[in-house]
């Protein structure tokens, strides 16, 4: 990860702590923001999501990886749209999912393995690179693009 430019880099030292620092971004959040979550399996990319929908005020206790239904919806304080590319193969099976509608509509949109739309994806947003540095240890690398998004980031500091 350290040949991006990156806005803010913490190093998390276990799930819950990963979870934590979602939930921080969480209450941050606003209808139309976009996240997405780059990193490898096992990067902690849903956990960071459980802690981004505890911040939303999602009621639901356990948020789960969307990569068999590609994408969960979830009512809180915001809708919270969570939607993982992991299956998907091409661009035009992302275009299929609507992913363009999710990202104009209301609510916040997580997006992980982002990286397979970026065709798609909307020049201002925030992104989260993820990487597992053994054990429960985690790096979390955020970029911001848009003058909202680093609002966001000067939040999270």
């Amino acid at each position: 990860m350290t040949d991006k430019n990156f806005d803010y880099t913490i190093t998390t030292s276990s799930l819950d702590e990963t979870r934590r620092l979602g939930e921080r971004l969480g209450k941050l959040l606003k209808d139309g923001d976009i996240i997405c979550l780059h990193g490898e399996l096992g990067a902690g990319k849903t956990s960071f999501t459980q802690g981004i929908a505890k911040g939303m005020d999602v009621a639901k206790a356990f948020i789960a990886s969307p990569t068999f239904v590609i994408a969960n919806e979830y009512k809180g304080r915001l809708a919270l749209y969570h939607i993982d590319l992991y299956r998907l193969n091409n661009i035009a099976e992302i275009e299929d999912i609507g992913l363009s509608e999710y990202l104009k509509g209301e609510g916040v949109t997580v997006i992980e393995w982002a990286e397979k739309a970026e065709g798609l994806l909307l020049e201002e947003r925030l992104s989260v690179y993820l990487e597992n540095l053994g054990g429960d240890k985690r790096m979390l690398a955020f970029k911001a693009k848009g003058k909202r998004y680093e609002e966001i980031v000067q939040g999270l500091r």
